[in-house]
C-alpha cells in the first residue's frame, strides 16, 4: 500500500513539474493549440487516436505512462466520464476518443468547462473503429457543475 501511494505521489509531483514547464495547468489556457496526450504504452486505440488529431491537422504530443489514475484525478475527469487515455489542449481536458471535429469546435467556441469526454471505448468513435461496426454514443462537455450532451453519434 505504501508503495502505491509513493507511485502516484512521484506521478502527480511529475505531472506538477510537467505542468509547470509546459503551462499545463489548471485552470490556466495555454498559448499553443498543441495537444499533450498521457496514454498507456500498450494501448492501441489511444495511439490511432492520436493518428486521428494529427490527420485532422493537430500537433500533439504524447507521454506514455502505465498508471493514468493519478493523471485522471490531476486535471478533474470524474470515474463515469473516464476512458483509456487523457489529453490536454488550450487549458481544456479531452478524455478519451472525442472526435477532432468537436476538439475544434470546443476551442473555436471556447465554453465555460472543464473539458470533452467520451466515456468508455464505443465501438466507431476516432481509434476505435471495428470494420464498420458503430455504436452510438455522446462526447459530454463537462464541468464543475456536471456534464451535458455537446455531440451525439
Amino acid at each position: 500500500m505504501a508503495d502505491r501511494n509513493r507511485r502516484r505521489f512521484l506521478a502527480l509531483a511529475g505531472l506538477g513539474a510537467l505542468g509547470l514547464a509546459t503551462g499545463l495547468t489548471r485552470p490556466a489556457r495555454a498559448q499553443a493549440s498543441v495537444v499533450h496526450v498521457y496514454a498507456s504504452p500498450y494501448c492501441g486505440c489511444c495511439h490511432q487516436w492520436v493518428n486521428h488529431m494529427r490527420d485532422a491537422g493537430f500537433e500533439v504530443k504524447v507521454r506514455l505512462t502505465e498508471d493514468l489514475d493519478p493523471v485522471k484525478s490531476y486535471f478533474g475527469v470524474a470515474p463515469a466520464l473516464q476512458s483509456c487515455h487523457t489529453a490536454v489542449v488550450d487549458g481544456y481536458v479531452i478524455e478519451g476518443h472525442v472526435p477532432a471535429r468537436d476538439v475544434a469546435r470546443l476551442l473555436a467556441e471556447r465554453p465555460q468547462a472543464k473539458g470533452l469526454a467520451v466515456p468508455g471505448m464505443p465501438a466507431g468513435s476516432p481509434g476505435m473503429e471495428q470494420g464498420g461496426a458503430s455504436d452510438p454514443y455522446d462526447v459530454l462537455l463537462f464541468g464543475d457543475t456536471g456534464a451535458r450532451v455537446y455531440a451525439r453519434y
